[in-house]
């Protein structure tokens, strides 16, 4: 039987929300899927993750010039490149060309001119049609690009240790975990996309790279909230939500301040294995509106642990109770945080893996073992 065309990304890189937003509807009734950015380092660490066949891109952005993301564009993607920008001079467009840029088109611009010169880049295929790939193909997709939303590096940081593990579903969800630091604290985020496939992957994509693009502010609440406030009118467009826990260990201070945006799987087991859940601090993500987060913060104590899961860990018990009761034994139980996180994913795979299953821990080393390390 044959199946219908997958369609083709694209990424629009774009800081005037009106502009952007017509970009979007533009693209997708030409038959894309589209994700978007309002900076140019969220921009780029979509490109990277999504592998998108067409950029339109702004030159004038709040972090970044457009020239200098086109040329990290090109070091790593082969994606048809537009330059969308007010700046009309010869000299302009000759850089953004010379930079990498497929066509160059000044603002104001027509829709119709921007439908053809799009039209007229992909009469010059550099990739294999969509129509030659099957749906197999784009859940294979889907999961290359979860797989890479997931940290490269391991944490190394004096008096804790940190592990994660995921578990995709047959279906690929949405899930995702990051870890990067900031200045000496480290940033941590287990998040759900609503859907399966690669519209779930596209939404956690832009998740991940708007949080990272905010991860400068230095108030957790605030840098939240921003990333929270730009990804709910994207959101709101595709109908879809997400749910997050972001936090920042600060490991000279002990202390875990964390945002819980709907996500409600987050687990603070003591050194005697006695455990809390963490209160929620506001709606999922697109959910509804564009706010309503609240941080909070939690003291970390020699021995102590905190736990991540996702939802998909659920699907193995009866009720939630019975959940978070295994799931703090086999935490307390680990002889580190990897093998924490391994064996809550193991734990979730003995359910019908309807959903992906997705850990995190981070434990403060005891009192003992930090003075023998001293």
């Amino acid at each position: 039987m044959p199946t219908d065309p997958l369609p083709r990304i694209a990424l629009v890189v774009e800081d005037d929300d009106d502009i952007r937003g017509l970009l979007v509807q533009l693209l997708g009734m030409e038959g894309f899927a589209v994700t978007e950015a309002s900076t140019g380092l969220a921009g780029i660490e979509l490109a990277r993750a999504l592998s998108p066949e067409l950029v339109t891109l702004d030159l004038n952005l709040p972090d970044l010039d457009g020239v200098e993301v086109c040329s990290e564009l090109r070091r790593f993607s082969d994606a048809y490149i537009i330059m969308l920008t007010a700046r009309v001079t010869e000299t302009d467009k000759l850089t953004g060309l010379e930079t990498g840029a497929d066509d160059y088109i000044s603002k104001p611009f027509s829709p119709r001119e921007l439908r053809a010169r799009i039209a007229a880049l992909f009469r010059r295929p550099r990739r294999a049609p969509a129509a030659a790939r099957t749906d197999e193909d784009e859940l294979k997709r889907a999961e290359e690009v979860q797989r890479s939303l997931l940290p490269r590096a391991a944490v190394h940081l004096p008096g804790y240790d940190v592990g994660g593990a995921f578990q995709p579903c047959r279906n690929v969800g949405g899930d995702f975990y990051d870890w990067y630091p900031t200045g000496d604290r480290l940033n941590l985020t287990v998040a759900d996309a609503m859907g399966k496939g690669m519209g779930a992957a596209l939404v956690a994509a832009t998740a991940r790279a708007t949080l990272r693009s905010c991860s400068g502010i230095e108030s957790l609440g605030q840098a939240f909230a921003s990333a929270g406030r730009i990804l709910a009118s994207d959101l709101e467009a595709s109908g879809s939500f997400v749910t997050m826990f972001h936090a920042r260990l600060d490991p000279l201070r002990h202390t875990l301040g964390y945002v819980d945006a709907g996500h409600g799987l987050a687990l603070h087991v003591s050194a005697d294995g006695t455990y809390r859940r963490l209160p929620g601090g506001g709606p999922p993500v697109g959910a509804w509106g564009g706010g309503g987060w609240s941080a909070d913060e939690i003291a970390v104590a020699p021995g102590d642990r905190l736990a991540i899961v996702s939802d998909g860990l659920l699907d193995a018990f009866a009720t939630l109770g019975e959940a978070l009761d295994a799931a703090a034994r086999v935490v307390a139980a680990a002889g580190n945080a990897q093998d924490a996180a391994d064996a809550l994913v193991e734990l979730g795979r003995a359910g019908a893996v309807e959903d992906d299953v997705t850990a995190v821990v981070v434990r403060r080393l005891p009192a003992l073992r930090l003075e023998a390390a001293a």
